[in-house]
């Protein structure tokens, strides 16, 4: 048995012979306080990784919206004129009128 078995096994015992108490309640603010120590010991690459995945997020979104911007006359031709969509419903002759 290993020393670590062993003071297992007397802890466990130890708590077996210990008297039982009439309210076995926590503590007032038992919770909070473990709560607030567990957020508190976060690691730190946890909060770079946040804070790099943020900034990433919000370039991602900044680039999205520039190329809606960009793009912006084409999306609104696109919606305007329903007759140009049904004339040019083939793909295949659009992809060739591309390389001519």
């Amino acid at each position: 048995m290993s020393p670590h078995e062993k003071s297992w096994h007397r802890l466990v015992e130890a708590a077996r012979r210990a008297p039982r108490a009439g309210d076995e309640a926590a503590p007032y603010g038992f919770s909070t306080r473990v709560a607030a120590l567990a957020f508190e010991q976060a690691p730190p690459q946890a909060s770079v990784f946040g804070r790099m995945a943020l900034r990433a997020a919000g370039v991602a979104c900044l680039l999205a919206l520039v190329a809606v911007g960009l793009n912006y006359s084409a999306i609104k031709g696109a919606f305007e004129d329903d007759s140009a969509v049904a004339a040019n419903d083939d793909p295949v002759a659009e992809v060739v009128n591309l390389g001519s």
